[in-house]
């Protein structure tokens, strides 16, 4: 069976096209839970297969999407998402020596959570956000969130572009190889904080003295 037609995204593509791509891409960067990477795919491949979409066009419509909602993304949770967890976080064990060593280990490793988070279903929604809520800084932000959206987009663009419909044998095997490497990396820095969590408690009490604001 045609891999379009297993999609209830092929309609939304065929009847609104680069508007349907950037609207749903843009969602999902800011944190709505939407199929992005789903519709760049089924875009591409119908571009490729009946030459109705550009995909020149497809890629930057998703390469766009993805960097605005992202800024969005970051703008509340750098906006709302701190003075919640500063009220509520200590009802969810989030007081504030560990939001603080949270804010330190996102200055140090942020820039690679935002870029590779990207590529990831597990963080594509959330990196953005958690992005904002630890005050990761504003320029670098942008940096690495557009080299990673544009990465993203034209590598998923392109790429489902070139393989034509076998992208649904291609797209499931990346998918659980990612999927395995964001949760064997996340136990491993979660074992990590465990063991070294009183160095680095200290460590980014010196590098954010005073409580947090």
């Amino acid at each position: 069976m045609h891999f379009l037609h297993d999609l209830p995204v092929a309609d939304l593509i065929s009847h609104y096209g680069y508007g349907a791509i950037f609207l749903i891409v843009t969602l999902e960067s800011a944190g709505v839970p939407m199929p992005g990477e789903t519709v760049l795919i089924s875009a591409a491949v119908y571009a490729g297969s009946t030459g109705q979409l550009q995909i020149g066009l497809v890629v930057l419509a998703a390469a766009l999407a993805a960097i605005i909602g992202d800024n969005f993304g970051y703008w509340v949770g750098r906006r709302w998402g701190m003075p919640l967890l500063l009220k509520h976080g200590g009802k969810i064990a989030l007081d504030q020596r560990r939001l603080k060593l949270g804010q330190y280990l996102f200055r140090r490793h942020g820039g690679k959570i935002v870029f590779f988070g990207r590529f990831t279903a597990m963080l594509r929604a959330y990196a953005a956000l958690l992005a904002g809520v630890n005050q990761f800084d504003a320029r670098r932000f942008f940096l690495y969130n557009a080299a990673g959206g544009i990465a993203w987009a034209s590598l998923m663009g392109f790429g489902a572009y070139l393989c034509g419909r076998s992208i649904e044998h291609v797209v499931g095997p990346i998918g659980l190889a990612l999927l395995a490497i964001v949760v064997l990396g996340g136990i491993a820095l979660w074992l990590f904080v465990r063991r070294h969590e009183a160095r680095l408690t200290r460590e980014a009490e010196l590098a954010i003295p005073g409580p947090l604001a």
